[in-house]
């Protein structure tokens, strides 16, 4: 091809993408009414045979009498239920694919203290678990990243877009902190067998990372006075330290990911002293220290109920009764799954609670508006309600029930589509002769 058709052909090419990019945005911009449904806005009462228009990614009206728009596409949801999209508040959703393909795996990097690190920047919008979580449900979730003590930052993300950009729901939501553990056993792959360490040697490096982790807080709060009072020319940007201020400012809070009684104890008499705004994380034993959670005002985004007890003396059903405790006392509770090919079971994460104490609605609440207020997300996401993006799925019964199927999920004020990986083999393997 000589270079005049290729600048014949290269301007076709432009002419295309501009016409295109119209057709693109218009149908982004399509305006949406889902009527006759029964709405579970969670903001107040279910509404019987309402309507909720969808315009420009956001709700613009739900009610019982709302007029539909000229225009828009019509969804006829007689007998079906809307719900605000359900949101997967500690996962590992674009961070990794296949677990024993370490090329796939980008959910932790080296070192101990990476609090510079995004989680947004390494998710991976092709991966093959975001269409199995979004078919059941999972419209938005937090990736976090893992390993160390300080892992990095977590992202929120939408569960659609071709690009990171597009997926994009907040930047930075928390910061990851791996409580340093006093446990003395720990499993010898090598042996199979559970390995015992001396107490006073656990209590030492416990102790020393302790006091690294203080001491870079202590550095943080020095870098800001340094921003506020200093000119940036006069001194070195350090990246690691600049994403600490906005923690040591209390204005990002800290998941801190902790498991039995002592650990939390400790992690919650630390936050106190640096005056960190915590999010407790797993929480395998969360409901021992129930009280001084309350007290204290940290929520707690528990980790899968559908597990084994952590202590061998404690009771079969102790996974499942913990939320219901929490929840009478008074603390805030999430669910997650802190996972990413299991995503998709978040529904019955909350749904094991119900059974054993957990009202459905908190359970309901638990994967949508609750995790969304613990993040700072509830004035956009959590509800339907006005102004808030719309995410939200339309299901032909109870969410958390595994029977029900999700009819229409839509995403940013799109729908979306369900098809993904499980379904196709399902269809391959069901048509075999």
């Amino acid at each position: 091809m000589n270079i005049a058709n290729r600048r014949r052909a290269l301007l076709a090419g432009i002419c295309a993408l501009g016409l295109l990019a119209p057709l693109a945005w218009t149908q982004s911009r399509r305006v949406y009414a889902i009527r006759n449904a029964k709405i579970y806005t969670l903001a107040g009462p279910p509404i019987e045979n309402g309507t909720v228009v969808v315009r420009d990614g956001k709700i613009a009206a739900v009610g019982r009498n709302v007029a539909v728009p000229s225009g828009a596409q019509v969804i006829q949801a007689s007998g079906l239920q809307v719900y605000p999209g359900l949101f997967d508040s500690v996962s590992l959703l674009g961070l990794t694919e296949i677990g024993q393909v370490a090329a796939t795996v980008d959910t932790t990097e080296l070192g101990d203290y990476k609090p510079q690190l995004l989680a947004a920047v390494a998710i991976h919008p092709a991966s093959e678990h975001i269409p199995v979580a979004r078919a059941n449900g999972i419209t938005h979730a937090v990736s976090a990243p893992r390993g160390g003590v300080l892992s990095g930052r977590a992202s929120a993300i939408h569960l659609d877009g071709w690009t990171v950009e597009e997926m994009r729901l907040e930047p930075a939501v928390a910061m990851v902190l791996e409580w340093p553990s006093l446990a003395t056993g720990s499993f010898d792959f090598a042996t199979f067998t559970m390995r015992r360490r001396p107490f006073s040697e656990v209590q030492r490096e416990y102790e020393q990372k302790v006091a690294e982790l203080r001491d870079w807080l202590v550095r943080a709060r020095h870098y800001r006075q340094a921003l506020q009072q200093g000119s940036p020319a006069k001194f070195e940007r350090d990246l690691k330290l600049e994403a600490l201020v906005p923690v040591v400012e209390g204005r990002l809070p800290v998941l801190v990911l902790a498991n039995n009684e002592r650990d939390i104890r400790n992690a919650i008499q630390f936050c106190e002293e640096e005056k960190l705004k915590m999010i407790l994380g797993s929480g395998a034993e969360a409901w021992r220290v129930k009280d001084l959670l309350k007290e204290k005002k940290i929520p707690v985004i528990l980790r899968p109920t559908q597990s084994l007890p952590v202590q061998e003396d404690d009771p079969y059903d102790k996974p499942y009764t913990a939320p219901g405790e929490l929840h009478a006392a008074g603390v805030k509770i999430a669910f997650a799954t802190f996972n990413s090919s299991d995503s998709r079971t978040l529904p019955y994460e909350a749904a094991q609670a119900v059974p054993f104490g957990l009202p459905w609605e908190e359970a309901l609440k638990a994967i949508t508006i609750y995790p969304a207020q613990m993040f700072g997300l509830d004035d956009r996401l959590g509800t339907i309600e006005v102004g808030k993006i719309a995410n939200l799925v339309v299901t032909d019964g109870d969410p958390l029930e595994i029977t029900t199927q999700f009819r229409y999920v839509f995403i940013q004020g799109r729908p979306v589509s369900t098809d993904n990986r499980h379904r196709q083999l399902y269809e391959k393997y069901r048509a075999r002769p």
